[in-house]
């Protein structure tokens, strides 16, 4: 067999891998609908039989469910007993809502992507962008499950932390601006970890405002926190201690300019604090998994949001350091350093003189 020959299998196998965990991601999603994963997590080893009777399901399609699980790696099987178990370690990223590497709500940013998949074929061909409310409802959801259990984990603890006194300011009374709050999750966590400040949480997209909204009724937090819909560059408010971008200053048409108007809506001091997805300088130093993830995200969501606004940056949600930085100086940030990093996150702190 010549080298090309074996090259061409390797990659063949590679691919027949990439599409069973493509296929198998429906999998996952109907095991996480269907309480599959709730049921077997701490359950040890399990028959077929029991996690149909404990899940009111037919057990028919769970045992065919369960194999798929094996053959994935997600799932132990014991060939003599006939005995299924989710491994401990297993359950933080399958069967924990709450925990920060719970990726299952991954799938269904997935899921909105095949349905978008013709919106998407089109703006490759016509350079159009694809505003965000113009994906399927997937998207919202995937999004918001996705990213606040690591702002629950890390937010406060770990990212506000380590921002230079800005943590002292929040806990006796400080104005908090969260940009691009989505479905309000991050702008509650602040609010609930600090009651004396104000937060304020701010996002373009209508539908997304009245459900943070609801959210934060349903959370108990309303004293110190309300929403406004607004885009980045024309909320009015000013005088904030700090300001968040959390996960969305790669999806701004200009993003110098939504930087821009946070620089002048600063306090004298104030911070600016930008969350933005885990990224080196340079694609030959994002060759991993998780960049690969991001990549995809950013072709078929990030970069058409941002080309779909004006000035059609499209930065990426791979712009890497270095590049954020260039972004947030050009708007007027001089003082700018990486925070802190998760495996998911990079963590920019910038200081307005």
């Amino acid at each position: 067999m010549n080298n090309t020959m074996e090259q061409t299998q390797n990659f063949t196998g590679q691919v027949v891998t990439d599409v069973a965990a493509a296929i198998s991601g429906v999998m996952t999603t109907i095991g996480h609908r269907l309480g599959l994963y709730k049921a077997l997590a701490g359950a040890g080893m399990v028959t077929s039989s029991a996690l149909a009777e404990k899940t009111s399901l037919h057990e028919r399609y769970v045992r065919e469910w369960l194999n798929n699980q094996v053959a994935g790696g997600y799932i132990i099987y014991e060939p003599k007993s006939g005995l299924y178990e989710l491994p401990d370690a297993h359950v933080p990223v399958l069967a924990v809502e709450d925990s920060p590497v719970f990726l299952v709500p991954a799938l269904e940013v997935c899921a909105s992507l095949w349905f978008d998949r013709k919106k998407i074929e089109s703006a490759f061909q016509t350079g159009d962008g694809i505003a965000w409310d113009g994906h399927h409802e997937g998207l919202y959801c995937g999004c918001e499950a996705l990213f606040k259990p690591g702002y629950e984990a890390s937010l406060v603890s770990d990212w506000i932390a380590a921002l230079d006194g800005v943590e002292a300011k929040l806990k006796s009374g400080a104005k908090i601006a969260d940009i691009g709050c989505g479905h309000g999750a991050s702008a509650i966590i602040m609010a609930e970890a600090f009651p004396n400040a104000t937060v304020v949480g701010i996002d373009a997209h209508k539908a997304s405002i009245k459900i943070a909204k609801e959210r934060a009724i349903g959370a108990g937090v309303g004293a110190n926190l309300k929403f406004e819909t607004a885009l980045a560059k024309t909320y009015t408010e000013k005088d904030f201690d700090l300001i968040c971008f959390m996960d969305c200053l790669h999806d701004m048409g200009d993003p110098i300019g939504a930087a821009s108007h946070a620089y002048r809506a600063l306090k004298p001091g104030g911070t600016l604090l930008l969350v933005e997805p885990a990224a080196e300088d340079g694609v030959e130093n994002n060759i991993n998994p998780v960049s690969r993830l991001y990549y995809a995200a950013s072709t078929g969501v990030c970069t058409p949001c941002s080309l779909s606004q004006e000035v059609k940056t499209g930065l990426g949600a791979q712009a890497g350091p270095k590049k954020l930085s260039e972004v947030l100086r050009e708007a007027g940030f001089a003082n700018v350093r990486v925070a802190a990093r998760t495996p998911f996150k990079i963590i920019l702190e910038a200081r307005k003189s």
